[in-house]
């Protein structure tokens, strides 16, 4: 019930249902259903193990690869591929793929329906494309790296698989960008689980031999003059990296690459990141410029508005926009950092 009262407060506010009740009953029952599934999965796998026979020497084989390949089956289109994949190798769940692609979760769990439709009865002897994979490795690393489910360094050490058997710069710049930012995990959250805010990490606590890697690896594919989105996000995590303090980052630059990354992308979230890179080179107001041409609807979108109004003085704005986007996040830790940001505005002004 608490996941449905959480949904409620997400979507609501956009279309509220007509039977209220019962939407919170149904949303509730197929939650439990999801848990209860997962629960029964795991202790038949579980029951499965015990009952075997204690393995002998065996060769270690490892063909997860291979099932993300197989899974991006020619006959699926790219975006199919990667839904189905994400959900029948990658483990996360049809709310956290619809999240990835902003899209609803019931038209979600349609694709990836009409995904299983498609290949039902087809062999899958026919490995997809390298993109594909690519974008599944991508999408599995975030999900793991915002910290509901703890796939990061699942990605990473597939998708170095990858770059070993693929001499591709976009296999190796999306390597480097999982690298770059996997070395400042560990300060991302406080021993009670809040987020820390880039600005305000202990800097000290960053992997610099994940980051020298990182960068290694980027210089490479970078000099190989074929530039692709994974390789542009990697140059902007690594002028993050490279930056002593925060007040030292090169902030111009990575507006730059941000131009190159929205040409290669269209991303409406690139946009809006780009929007916060901009009210850090040219000042808030130039942000909130920015950000205007972009729609409302986007995640973080509330989050950025009342940081960049922060940044101008109207703390007033600003916490009533931090609280709203307080309701607007997708997991917990994301919702108290910005009740907190929210809660220090208001009593700052009443100070």
């Amino acid at each position: 019930m608490q996941d449905a009262l959480l949904e409620a407060i997400r979507v609501w506010p956009a279309g509220p249902p007509r039977d209220p009740k019962g939407w919170l009953v149904t949303v509730a029952w197929n939650r439990f259903l999801d848990a209860t599934r997962a629960e029964a999965a795991r202790r038949r796998r579980e029951d499965l193990v015990d009952a075997q026979p204690a393995p002998g020497p065996a060769a270690t084989a490892d063909d997860t690869l291979q099932l993300y390949f197989l899974c991006a089956h020619p006959s699926l289109t790219p975006a199919s591929a990667v839904a189905l994949t994400l959900r029948a190798v990658g483990g996360l769940t049809t709310r956290q793929i619809a999240q990835a692609y902003l899209v609803p979760e019931a038209t979600m769990a349609q694709r990836i329906s009409r995904a299983k439709k498609t290949v039902a009865g087809v062999r899958l002897d026919q490995p997809g494309d390298v993109a594909t994979v690519l974008r599944v490795l991508y999408l599995v690393f975030n999900e793991g790296y915002s910290g509901d489910v703890d796939l990061a360094a699942e990605a990473i050490r597939l998708t170095r698989q990858l770059a070993a058997a693929y001499d591709h710069p976009e296999v190796a710049g999306l390597l480097a960008l999982m690298l770059l930012h996997h070395a400042r995990r560990a300060a991302r959250t406080a021993p009670d689980g809040a987020l820390i805010p880039l600005a305000e990490q202990d800097r000290t606590r960053w992997d610099t031999a994940l980051i020298a890697e990182g960068v290694q690896i980027l210089q490479t594919a970078l000099s190989r003059d074929r530039l692709g989105e994974f390789q542009a996000q990697a140059a902007i995590a690594a002028l993050h990296a490279d930056a002593p303090t925060a007040a030292e980052t090169d902030w111009i630059q990575i507006v730059e690459w941000y131009d190159e990354l929205a040409a290669l992308t269209d991303s409406p979230v690139v946009r809006l990141n780009r929007a916060v890179a901009v009210g850090e080179a040219d000042g808030p107001h130039a942000g909130l410029a920015a950000l205007a041409a972009l729609d409302p609807s986007l995640p973080r979108y509330t989050a950025v508005s009342a940081y960049l109004r922060e940044r101008t003085g109207d703390l007033t704005a600003a916490a009533r926009l931090y609280a709203e986007a307080a309701y607007q996040a997708t997991n917990a830790a994301e919702r108290d950092h910005l009740l907190r940001q929210a809660a220090r505005l208001n009593t700052d002004g009443h100070t």
